[in-house]
């Protein structure tokens, strides 16, 4: 079947004794990264120890991808941000200015590029749009210091530590039931949650890279939430696991 984004998705039941010995033999001493849906993984393994014992509840349907697979892409989620009031807004442009080298631009600025390097976003409300940049590598490493060192290379991660949490004082409580926060999935989508007035400002994000993912995974942190999109996407419901 085709879904709505044009990706073509095929499936096929393999019932081949031998080919299913192979895929298990070749993975027997492989190390598999969770890269999207941890909670769902949490969720099934919290599951499977409340039932106790043997049976189809140990085990958890997954995805397996490459990292290597150039048909693998990664976009960013962008934040949003509301109940804006002067002492937070205050906070916020004082935070901006301590913190970032920021740069005026056009309000149809797009997300930046993919890049490495510091901290580089587009700032947006009703009013202006900034392209930021964090002055200097070692303000993160000061904000994160009691994360591993690939963690506080993580724009989301840097991005929260600096202006969510540190300007905007948002709790994780906040971040996590989306109080005063939301996310745009596309930049057109997050210049008009703030042109119609539903959030008061946009953080537009870069990508992060596939490298990094892999880097914080084996430091043994989980990133923010929604800190990656991992595209093409399966369609949701292909396969059930019955546990009755």
């Amino acid at each position: 079947m085709t879904d709505e984004e044009g990706t073509v998705h095929r499936l096929w039941r393999c019932e081949d004794a031998a080919a299913i010995d192979g895929v298990r033999d070749a993975l027997a001493g492989a190390e598999l990264l969770i890269a999207d849906g941890h909670h769902r993984y949490e969720t099934a393994r919290v599951y499977a120890e409340e039932i106790g014992g043997e049976g189809a509840h140990r085990y958890v349907l997954a995805c397996l991808v490459a990292l290597e697979d150039p048909g693998l892409s990664v976009f960013p989620t962008h934040r949003l941000v509301g109940g804006l009031d002067g002492d937070r807004r205050a906070a916020l442009a004082a935070a901006i200015e301590r913190d970032f080298e920021a740069t005026p631009v056009a309000r149809e600025e797009p997300a930046p590029p993919p890049g490495e390097g510091p901290l580089e976003l587009v700032y947006l409300d009703t009013e202006r749009a900034l392209r930021l940049r964090l002055r200097d590598q070692a303000i993160a490493e000061r904000a994160l210091a009691d994360m591993p060192e690939p963690y506080r290379r993580l724009d989301t991660g840097v991005l929260e530590a600096l202006l969510l949490k540190g300007a905007l004082g948002l709790t994780d409580e906040d971040i996590s039931h989306l109080h005063g926060f939301g996310y745009a999935r596309d930049a057109a989508h997050a210049r008009e949650a703030v042109d119609s007035g539903r959030f008061d400002a946009a953080f537009l994000l870069r990508p992060t890279p596939v490298a990094l993912v892999r880097e914080i995974a084996a430091a043994g942190v989980n990133m923010p939430p929604k800190s990656t999109f991992f595209f093409p996407k399966l369609l949701t419901g292909l396969l059930f696991n019955p546990l009755a």
